[in-house]
């Protein structure tokens, strides 16, 4: 049942009902709603971290036993709902679904994006406070050395900085340049970076790294000009209130006049411009210049992953209520994940120019034919291979 529940949450991600339904109809299975939630039950409270050590062994495996550099990052997954509960609680949304109750995920992958591990936290959890429990966690269950944990700016906290020196881990963290003291500020402005070159700022017992990129600055330009017509079109249709100066994206930009009117701040909207193109990291991570910048570089797989997971293997809407189920929902998509990734790796042994989820969609196509001989109750299996495409996989994969 866990392979079933796995691969078809690959192969077709949908409730659990959908799925029994869907298991039926092409393999023959008769589980019940009841089954799989019985299961899911078994699989909180037995297989859990059974789960996640298959995955971390395998991962080892495949990077050689070199598991020095990890990267971590967290989202959040709203419920339809209007109930909150012990786990599902309104917080701040990466969906901008603010409303809605959610709960907050923790994930740690590995070099080239593997997962590793994986947490869930209660809707309203301040991010910078999920990442060292499942870090300490990690290290411990695994008897891990020494670990380079790299995480964007979201992470950054001087609590988190403090904590991850007291206990000896290296780290490179996105840094907020503009939040940094006036002193370090002027430093940065004052290196006058051309495109593509990087300085290092000593601040502390750490290091500042800063790069400057001409296509980065333009994004930052034109995000900067959008967020400015989006902000004048509201005050023009009257939508922009005293509550909405905060602190928040581009409403920082805005200000207020006399008693009730909110106007823009061209002169501060004008002094951002000094830092397009700019971006910092902190570090104390004993690797060169050249090589905290790699690093950093590949912490898009992480988002690959949550993007993934959200859209291909449709890890929300979650059905359940339960908070036992809902992490159970959690750790088969996080192994549906994994054979992704294992996939994916696959097909790049292999020179194959298929992404994952094109040989996915091709597998949908395809049918395998059991045959019986009632004579000796021999059982005669056989792919149908039609098409060009499945023809290719059938090579790849010498089905």
């Amino acid at each position: 049942m866990f392979k079933d529940l796995v691969l078809y949450r690959l192969v077709y991600p949908k409730s659990k009902l959908k799925t029994t339904e869907y298991l039926y109809r092409f393999s023959q299975k008769q589980y019940s709603e009841d089954d799989i939630y019985r299961y899911m039950d078994k699989l909180h409270s037995k297989q859990k971290e059974t789960v996640q050590k298959i995955s971390f062994e395998h991962t080892r495996l495949i990077l050689d036993s070199e598991i020095s550099v990890v990267f971590y990052d967290i989202t959040t997954i709203y419920f339809e709902s209007d109930n909150e509960d012990e786990l599902r609680k309104t917080g701040f949304s990466k969906e901008g679904k603010h409303q809605n109750p959610q709960i907050v995920l923790g994930l740690l992958v590995s070099k080239n994006g593997y997962p590793l591990a994986y947490d869930v936290f209660e809707g309203n959890k301040f991010e910078g406070h999920t990442m060292l429990p499942i870090i300490d966690t990690f290290k411990e269950k695994y008897n891990l050395h020494q670990l380079v944990i790299i995480a964007d700016s979201g992470l950054l906290s001087s609590s988190n900085v403090e904590e991850l020196q007291e206990k000896k881990y290296e780290f490179i963290l996105g840094a907020r340049i503009k939040s940094e003291s006036k002193s370090i500020k002027e430093k940065v402005l004052a290196l006058r970076l051309k495109n593509g070159e990087s300085e290092i700022i000593e601040k502390d017992n750490l290091k500042l790294i800063i790069t400057y990129s001409e296509s980065r600055a333009k994004k930052d330009k034109l995000n900067r000009e959008r967020g400015l017509k989006k902000l004048e079109k509201q005050i023009k249709t009257g939508k922009l209130t005293k509550a909405s100066i905060n602190n928040r994206g581009y409403n920082k930009y805005l200000k207020m006049e006399g008693e009730i009117k909110v106007v823009i701040d061209k002169v501060k909207f004008q002094q951002d411009t000094k830092w397009d193109g700019l971006k910092g990291y902190i570090t104390n991570a004993k690797l060169t210049k050249d090589e905290i910048l790699e690093n950093y570089s590949n912490l898009w797989q992480i988002e690959k992953a949550f993007r993934t997971a959200k859209t291909d293997l449709k890890i929300r809407p979650i059905y359940h209520r339960k908070k036992e189920r809902i992490e159970a929902h959690i750790c088969l998509t996080f192994v549906a994940y994994k054979v992704y990734k294992e996939l994916e790796r696959q097909l790049k042994l292999k020179n194959s120019n298929l992404s994952p989820e094109k040989v996915i969609e091709i597998l949908q196509s395809m049918f395998q034919i059991e045959i019986k001989n009632t004579t000796n109750n021999e059982i005669i299996k056989h792919n149908i291979m039609i098409t060009k495409e499945h023809q290719i996989i059938k090579k790849l994969f010498k089905l």
